[in-house]
């Protein structure tokens, strides 16, 4: 029995739909993966099989691969798959564990999470307002596009966040 298929009764109805709905958003996203590979394909093919490699693919690659970390981190949060050091937090009381996760959540990833997001605003709108492209002769237009996925990607994090939050805030109330 995996830890997907072990009853739970970490239940809080609420968060357990935000948490459905950013799953299925950035399981959609996760396909981005399958379209680098392809992208990366095609670029090894052009530039070993035939000595001409673009520009325009070698920076799709890294696009590509943004756009998956960046939407990665919401699945990891509503999958609590993220790395955390369990050094003492496993020896601790249920309770003790909801409250610091809640203080964690409160006093550090919300003000790293709003600080982010309000600067990737300005870098944003920046980008778009001198209609940025790439610096090489026949690489990617717009990209303002691409800096668009950071304050999208941590938009869809903080909402991850507030479900995790919600649900810790819910369960040591109810004293599970």
């Amino acid at each position: 029995m995996t830890h997907k298929d072990t009853p739970s009764t970490d239940t809080v109805a609420l968060a357990d739909c935000i948490d459905r709905l950013i799953q299925r958003v950035t399981l959609t996203i996760g396909w981005s993966y399958v379209l680098l590979v392809l992208v990366i394909i095609l670029q090894v093919t052009l530039r070993k099989g035939f000595s001409h490699g673009l520009i325009a693919l070698e920076e799709l690659q890294w696009h590509l691969y943004a756009i998956g970390v960046m939407f990665g981190l919401s699945y990891a949060q509503t999958t609590d798959a993220h790395i955390r050091v369990d050094l003492f937090h496993s020896s601790f009381k249920t309770r003790s564990k909801r409250l610091i996760e809640i203080l964690g959540i409160l006093c550090l990833l919300l003000p790293f999470i709003a600080v982010i997001f309000l600067h990737s605003l300005d870098f944003l709108y920046d980008s778009y307002r001198i209609n940025e492209s790439s610096s090489a002769p026949s690489g990617l237009p717009w990209r303002w596009l691409i800096k668009a996925v950071i304050p999208v990607s941590f938009a869809l994090l903080a909402l991850a966040v507030l479900s995790r939050l919600y649900r810790e805030t819910v369960l040591l109330l109810r004293g599970e």
